[in-house]
């Protein structure tokens, strides 16, 4: 049976790099079959899987070529490891709405067949920490059935991880979604993984990894790459295995408690946390 995870977090966190690199291991060292489908109009959350290459679009398709004419073969490509991609774009800059764009794609896909039931494990790696609006549809119409958010120890990644859970809240009743965990992609500040281990205990989830900060990360981007593809061997490479098989094996699904502000700004100033 399909898994499908939506990623969520800050914008800026790091949750494209996190999700490619960890559906680059998944594939590569656990032998699973991947989609990603990015829900960001920047369309950069499959780049380092196709090798840079530039993919065309859900939404500009369909400008181009109509919803009678847009095909598989036209929007989902395949890159490392046989992970299947596809971008739902966005409307025009300042035309429509961008959220409209992630709904009108996800139907598509699904209305031609491109989520085949070989398939492990469906990301759908979601802009920012919006849980409104067409952002929201993977939690909101049962698209996903786990969501990871992505946070470091900084401040606002903690509130923004904070307010996805109270989204999370409200769809959790009306389609059965549920948190598997917070992965913290560190920043090293002081007391990051002690302050991220309090906070998801607090709102009843688990910090399932902690991926550290390594350089080689921005060398395999450099490179188009993932870091399991641009070096198998490093350290960071097996973390993303490790996260990976964690996700694999994971049986922690919850409904979180969010934290009112007092009790979130407590922790903050516990941790001395700020940007």
């Amino acid at each position: 049976m399909t898994r499908k995870i939506a990623i969520y977090g800050k914008g800026g966190i790091g949750k494209s790099t996190t999700t490619q690199n960890t559906a680059a291991a998944l594939a590569f060292f656990h032998g699973q079959h991947v989609f990603i489908h990015g829900c960001d109009p920047k369309a950069d959350s499959t780049r380092l899987i196709l090798g840079g290459k530039p993919q065309e679009t859900v939404m500009d398709s369909l400008r181009v070529y109509g919803s009678e004419k847009v095909t598989l073969d036209k929007v989902v490509k395949t890159g490392f490891h046989d992970i299947r991609c596809v971008e739902s774009g966005g409307p025009e800059p300042g035309v429509g709405c961008a959220g409209r764009g992630v709904i009108t794609a996800i139907d598509l896909m699904e209305e031609n067949g491109a989520y085949t039931e070989d398939l492990d494990y469906i990301f759908f790696d979601v802009l920012g920490d919006v849980v409104c609006g067409g952002f929201a549809m993977p939690i909101r119409d049962g698209k996903a059935q786990e969501v990871y958010i992505v946070a470091s120890g900084e401040m606002m990644a903690i509130y923004a991880a904070n307010n996805i859970c109270k989204g999370l809240v409200k769809y959790a009743k009306q389609s059965g979604v549920r948190l598997g965990g917070v992965i913290c992609n560190s920043r090293n500040v002081d007391g990051e993984r002690e302050f991220l281990e309090e906070f998801t205990a607090a709102i009843g989830t688990q910090m399932i990894h902690f991926v550290p900060r390594d350089n080689i990360v921005q060398k395999a981007e450099f490179n188009k790459k993932t870091v399991t593809e641009f070096d198998p061997t490093a350290n960071q490479a097996l973390e993303y295995k490790a996260l990976g098989k964690k996700i694999m094996d994971n049986e922690m699904f919850v409904i979180p408690k969010p934290l009112d502000m007092d009790e979130l700004e407590s922790m903050v100033v516990k941790y001395g946390m700020c940007d």
